[in-house]
């Protein structure tokens, strides 16, 4: 099977495309032949090693000391079942599925758990678009509900929101009832705006930390507020949630935490089975959608990671596999 293949840690063109063996299946796995995949910042920075530098260690320690461990990256996938071990209950051959792998799904086939973050597909999305959600949605779910609790009446400012990661946190924190404030270029306020944020700010004509506007949450996507900078810009008993901390956010969590008033609340996101099955839910009901920035072939996996390396895309790094023909389909055309 074709898959992207790394060896060594560096610059986008360390990723080949070449021929390596299927995967062989346990019993509680399925194989998945992809139809879609994406590259996100996850896969850039493991790949470059672009750790911050409190963990790079672990990070490296986690992946790879001297070389990376596994050699196919990719979390975010789309495809169909087209095997399974003899444990496997949830999925059958043929079952449409979109899912979060970790690692291992820039390839023709990927192997993975039954007991993953891998659900059917909902069949109003077609796969590549259903591979552009699992791992910005997923995380922009957890850091709204789980950290900055964010629930009806509250006003949620989003830097970065037309990002990966912002523009499913955009429209989770509509739908959780909040006043939504979306930051982002100007070439991409209408978009957040069809989204759902009540105001949208382009960062290249205010900055918000000087219109004495207030909010109780403010989550920066892409490593580019300080708690410092905009700490006037929380009311009372507000929380600034950086997605990309650094140690400094790390203390300023631990401080914080113990001082009281204003609050750094940094975390980790966990992808899990159970939460995947709520925004498929609400994919279902169109409640929520995915945004591609730019769909790749497969050979052209060096551009796609370079785009997603210049953090200026909107949305989604799409990778159609091969089947693309098939990647662009619904489950009800491809049946």
């Amino acid at each position: 099977m074709k898959a992207a293949y790394y060896t060594q840690y560096g610059a986008a063109d360390v990723v080949k495309i070449k021929d390596i063996p299927r995967p062989e299946l346990n019993g509680d796995e399925i194989l998945v032949k992809v139809y879609a995949t994406s590259v996100n910042t996850a896969d850039w920075r493991i790949r470059a090693s672009a750790f911050p530098l409190y963990a790079w260690l672990p990070g490296r320690l986690m992946f790879g000391l001297f070389a990376p461990k596994s050699k196919v990256l990719g979390a975010d996938f789309a495809g169909r079942v087209v095997a399974k071990g003899s444990a496997v209950t949830r999925f059958k051959g043929g079952d449409a599925v979109f899912g979060f792998a970790g690692r291992g799904a820039h390839a023709e086939y990927l192997k993975i758990s039954q007991a993953a973050a891998i659900e059917p597909m909902p069949s109003n999305l077609s796969y590549l678009e259903a591979a552009a959600v699992p791992f910005g949605a997923l995380s922009a779910l957890v850091f709204l509900r789980d950290f900055a609790k964010v629930e009806p009446g509250k006003s949620v400012l989003i830097y970065g929101a037309s990002g990966g990661l912002g523009v499913f946190a955009v429209q989770l924190a509509k739908h959780f009832g909040a006043d939504v404030t979306g930051v982002c270029s100007t070439a991409n306020m209408d978009l957040v705006k069809s989204l759902g944020a009540d105001q949208v700010i382009d960062y290249s004509a205010e900055d918000f930390s000087q219109n004495a506007k207030t909010y109780d949450v403010i989550i920066d996507t892409v490593g580019k507020v300080s708690f410092r900078n905009c700490k006037a810009s929380l009311a009372p008993g507000g929380v600034f949630v950086p997605i990309e901390f650094k140690m400094l956010e790390i203390i300023q969590s631990l401080i914080t935490k113990i001082i009281g008033g204003k609050k750094v609340v940094v975390g980790i996101s966990q992808d899990r089975m159970e939460d995947l099955r709520y925004l498929a839910d609400l994919l279902s009901r169109a409640e929520i959608r995915p945004v591609i920035d730019t769909v790749y072939p497969l050979d052209d996996i060096v551009p796609a990671h370079r785009r997603v390396e210049s953090r200026h895309k909107t949305g989604s790094v799409v990778i159609a596999m091969p089947d693309h023909e098939m990647a662009s389909s619904r489950i009800s055309a491809a049946e």
